[in-house]
């Protein structure tokens, strides 16, 4: 079984049933992440795999610290032997060591998982802050605002949150740097 299949399978066997919303978000977030194959180059399929993946630490199922990029990471390295470029993607999707902090986790986050290269984890970040809780494309800044307002600025996921902000925004800056530079080098 391929990559991107397993994955999706797996992320669906996970969420679809006791977090249908969740599930909705995931693949939106996957779909994001295909629109993103011209800077994406080799690594195309492996940040679609980690994109249907990165919220499904919040499964009932596996949760135990109630911190979802670190469940998701340890369930994907310890009962999935899944890739570790994947798991670490898992780990530290969308600004995760800023959450982690916050929830006095970060030394356990930094020290079981690497960082993954940087461009993949941009991507990563663009195409989870780029789409809804109902898996619909929005703006990095209507997403920030949605989730601050869904959760209260003053928890844990407000505070990260408008921490995480300058560097959501820089790394869609970033993304759309390079895809208008794939854009300009595609032959007419």
């Amino acid at each position: 079984m391929g990559l991107t299949k397993w994955a999706y399978s797996l992320s669906e066997s996970l969420l679809s049933e006791p977090l249908p919303r969740r599930w909705a978000h995931s693949l939106g977030v996957a779909r994001r992440a295909q629109s993103l194959r011209p800077i994406l180059e080799k690594d195309a399929e492996l940040l679609e795999a980690a994109a249907v993946l990165h919220d499904i630490g919040y499964s009932p199922s596996i949760a135990t610290t109630g911190f979802h990029p670190l469940d998701g990471a340890r369930f994907l390295r310890d009962q999935e032997g899944a890739d570790e470029r994947v798991v670490r993607l898992v780990a530290h999707h969308s600004c995760a060591l800023l959450e982690a902090e916050e929830r006095g986790l970060r030394e356990e986050l930094e020290t079981e998982f690497a960082l993954e290269r940087p461009e993949l984890v941009d991507a990563l970040i663009v195409s989870d802050m780029t789409t809804t809780p109902d898996g619909e494309h929005t703006t990095p800044a209507a997403r920030l605002d949605e989730i601050v307002q869904r959760y209260g600025p003053d928890t844990i996921v407000g505070r990260f949150i408008q921490r995480a902000a300058p560097e959501i925004f820089a790394a869609n800056e970033r993304v759309e740097q390079r895809m208008a530079a794939a854009a300009g080098a595609q032959p007419m």
